[in-house]
């Protein structure tokens, strides 16, 4: 598994672990890296992304994964959390056109 989230793109980092008597030993900062699945309205289903705790939150605060994606710029965001917003886009000129359709 990559540790690197699908929303925020946080990655791993790395720094230097510093003892008592100030000696310098590299070491890694890992990212906390979730599987897990989040719903998005538009689509009406789950989607499965690696993210973490830190996106989550901002998922939730931005009202779900949807208004998040929508409202985030794509320069912004990975590879697949463009891909993600690519079917919400989709999903969403699909319903409108249908709601044309049906007043007509």
């Amino acid at each position: 598994m990559a540790r690197r989230c699908d929303i925020t793109g946080k990655g791993v980092m790395t720094g230097n672990k510093v003892s008592h008597a100030m000696n310098k030993t590299r070491r890694r900062f890992l990212p906390n890296v979730q599987n897990t699945r989040v719903m998005s309205d538009i689509l009406g289903e789950w989607v499965r992304l690696c993210v973490t705790t830190h996106g989550l939150r901002t998922i939730e605060h931005n009202g779900g994964l949807d208004g998040f994606l929508l409202s985030t710029p794509n320069s912004k965001l990975p590879l697949e959390a463009r891909k993600v917003k690519r079917r919400i886009e989709r999903a969403q000129a699909k319903a409108a056109g249908q709601e044309a359709s049906a007043e007509a």
